[in-house]
């Protein structure tokens, strides 16, 4: 009997502008609007080069830390707050979202934004967060920051602007590389939104 050769595996991407970007994709929030702000950074490799064809998506809670059941994330009206967004990196790997600060979803927690990353040389997606910077007491309580290594957490915490955007890197490998977690489709929960992340453990990248 002939042996067969496997089928070669697949990848993530790249990604070429087809279908998955859409029109305010990456709009949560109307730019220039009460409480809106800029969620920003830069993509890169292993080798700290920048990549040109990554795509983010962000889950949030609402301001007041609600977290939204509307739809309309694929047709943006202007009015409807739904807590999904996309975006494409450009040439030089940097992305942007205008959206707003997400509330905590529970009292003494830390509010943070929920991100996935899909990137060439990737085997699946990458789920990470990235915090708010400015409520010490809950971060340094929060059960999975406080589970990570002091040198790591850093890679999870975005920093504040002076316009007020936010400005979070991801490094997908190497110095630096921000800590991605493994998904456990648990999703929401009964106490409110927990980013579909099981909270508790670390995952390492393949081949970026």
């Amino acid at each position: 009997m002939s042996k067969l050769t496997p089928t070669p595996g697949q990848t993530v991407g790249p990604f070429f502008g087809y279908a998955l970007p859409f029109d305010k994709d990456n709009e949560l929030a109307v730019p220039g609007s009460a409480g809106s702000i800029r969620l920003h950074g830069t993509v890169t490799d292993g080798a700290g080069e920048p990549i040109p064809d990554a795509i983010l998506e962000i889950w949030q809670p609402a301001a007041d830390g609600s977290v939204a059941a509307e739809t309309g994330s694929l047709v943006r009206d202007g009015y409807t707050f739904t807590g999904w967004g996309r975006a494409s990196t450009d040439p030089t790997g940097k992305y942007t979202f205008t959206t707003v600060n997400p509330g905590a979803s529970r009292p003494g927690t830390a509010p943070f934004i929920a991100v996935v990353v899909f990137a060439r040389g990737l085997t699946n997606r990458l789920f990470t967060r990235a915090y708010l910077p400015e409520d010490a007491a809950a971060l340094a309580a929060d059960p999975l920051l406080s589970s990570l290594p002091a040198d790591r957490r850093g890679t999870l915490i975005a920093t504040r602007e002076d316009g007020g955007g936010l400005h979070w890197d991801v490094r997908l490998q190497g110095e630096g590389e921000t800590v991605f977690l493994e998904f456990d489709g648990g999703g929401l929960d009964a106490g409110g939104f927990d980013g579909g992340f099981d909270g508790g453990r670390e995952a390492r990248t393949e081949g970026a």
